[in-house]
């Protein structure tokens, strides 16, 4: 009887397996793209320590990282919602 179960179900796991794996990768291009974004910043940080640009410019560029930081954070929270089970 529990071969035909794992025959039957087989299907289902692959379909599981999948939206695991495409969970997994988005994840993954989140984590890529946050750090991305602190990079920048600490280059920005880095330009204004040495002088390369100033206070506004500074001001400017910082807080469109900064906003583009917390729309990813906030993606990232909406797709972990979602969570697969098994997970």
């Amino acid at each position: 009887m529990l071969l035909i179960d794992d025959i039957l179900l087989l299907p289902l796991r692959g379909v599981f397996w999948i939206a695991r794996e495409v969970h997994n990768a988005a994840q993954e291009e989140l984590a890529n793209e946050v750090q991305s974004v602190t990079a920048e910043l600490s280059t920005l940080y880095m330009m204004l320590e040495t002088g390369q640009i100033s206070e506004e410019e500074f001001q400017a560029q910082e807080s469109r990282w900064l906003a583009r930081l917390d729309q990813i954070e906030s993606r990232g929270a909406v797709e972990t919602e979602g969570l697969l089970p098994g997970d």
